[in-house]
């Protein structure tokens, strides 16, 4: 049994390289069911988010767990794994499990310490319980995340900053208009981001506020929420000339910002500088866009960048989130080992004892000489302890291996060597 890992996030590629993994929540329903059925596979769970799109998997091996990502990499998203594997990382057993720990608690965000990810891994977990993708390990795995999460921030700094996406976005807008009261904003898109956004501009006394989505009614809810104007997505282009900073987050597989737009309403705001933010994977203001004079575009890259200066005093606090990390992943890892080395050592034991049972009756009931009781006790104890000699340094190797990490490894050995069937187990 094997816990594995694949996956990319903003670190290892660029928006370019995700917008091409990104899934939407049809193909991530999809890709659960794909991977849970895929040969060797026991339990699947998959993260797809603006800066990462993850896949972790049960399996019975690091193969069968390569192969079913690969096949859905290829099959149902048309890459090419020579293209994509360069900024694909892989983590095994205790490297997966720390490093999904670390996501949870936002420790590998882009915005370190950030808790939007929480929300997004809970329904991501949500979905996967929809789709039966998940079982006994996951569903352990995935709330000690949350716990894991719950603890980094109780016990340590690296949340108390106020530090995020929609907020690095405000202190970009101040740096090109000054005082932002005045100004008028538009959001295109109303999920979680938008919202985000929506609440810091708002907290800057902008002026106005427009909300535009898809969907005519989750546009007025979030205007509704901040004193704002909804719109239907067809009328965006007469009130751009107005509008000074535009953030983008919707979930459109398309551009849904040209440079033509973009150039008419610059036409008639006689040149005022415009600010916009591409908050989408894939993107959706057309990377042109900046190359016109008085526009600002800044996609999720950009903003990554930003970041930086403004992440120090949280990445102090990363060494002491990695000790909470590193403590809650010897917890569950010694939860896991249970389910295999417990079953295991016992059905070693038996199987040995039921072919010693065996072969003591055949060996006296072939004899021609019968044994007194004092006898037959006598090679049933010497029986007994050359089972128990040969026994003891294979399960003392398992038990030792649970500090060195091969506890799992030497179980599943054992189990394919001796042809164990284990009740209970993981495997």
């Amino acid at each position: 049994m094997d816990i594995l890992c694949i996956g990319l996030n903003h670190e290892t590629a660029p928006v370019s390289v995700r917008e091409r993994l990104a899934l939407s929540p049809d193909l991530q329903a999809a890709a659960l069911r794909k991977l849970k059925s895929a040969p060797g596979v026991r339990e699947a769970f998959v993260l797809s988010t603006c800066n990462r799109v993850e896949f972790y998997l049960v399996a019975a091996n690091l193969h069968d767990a390569t192969r079913a990502v690969d096949a859905f990499l290829v099959q149902d998203l048309n890459l090419a794994l020579q293209d994509t594997k360069p900024f694909l990382y892989r983590h095994r057993l205790a490297d997966a499990v720390a490093h999904l720990f670390r996501v949870v608690s936002g420790m590998d965000s882009m915005v370190v310490g950030e808790p939007q990810i929480t929300g997004q891994v809970k329904e991501a977990y949500r979905e996967a319980l929809r789709q039966k993708a998940v079982s006994s390990i996951f569903n352990r795995l995935l709330h000690k995340s949350f716990s894991c999460s719950k603890r980094v921030r109780a016990e340590t700094e690296l949340g108390s900053r106020a530090v995020s996406v929609s907020y690095v976005a405000v202190e970009l807008a101040k740096k090109i208009f000054g005082d932002l009261s005045g100004r008028t904003v538009m959001l295109l898109g109303a999920g979680e981001m938008a919202e985000l956004a929506a609440r810091h501009m708002v907290g800057q006394g902008i002026a106005s506020l427009l909300v535009a989505s898809r969907t005519f009614e989750n546009a007025k809810r979030l205007a509704d929420l901040f004193q704002g104007t909804a719109l239907p997505l067809g009328e965006v282009d007469s009130y751009l000339p107005r509008v000074d900073i535009l953030i983008c987050s919707t979930a459109a597989p398309e551009f849904v910002l040209d440079v033509r737009r973009v150039q008419a309403s610059l036409r008639q705001r006689k040149q005022e500088p415009v600010f916009l933010i591409d908050l989408s994977v894939p993107r959706n203001i057309d990377p042109k866009v900046n190359e016109l004079e008085n526009v600002y575009l800044y996609d999720m890259d950009d903003l990554q960048k930003v970041l930086q200066a403004n992440l120090e005093e949280r990445k102090k606090e990363l060494k002491r989130a990695e000790s909470i990390v590193q403590d809650e992943v010897r917890q569950f890892l010694a939860w896991l080992h249970t389910l295999d080395l417990v079953p295991t050592i016992v059905a070693l034991r038996n199987r040995a004892e039921a072919i010693r049972k065996q072969e003591l009756e055949e060996a006296l009931s072939l004899s021609k000489i019968p044994f007194t009781a004092e006898q037959r006790a006598t090679l049933e104890a010497m029986s007994q302890a050359i089972v128990n000699k040969l026994l003891h340094e294979p399960i003392t190797q398992i038990k030792e291996g649970e500090k060195t990490g091969e506890a799992l490894s030497l179980a599943e050995a054992l189990r394919r060597l001796f042809s164990l069937k284990v009740e209970g187990g993981s495997s």
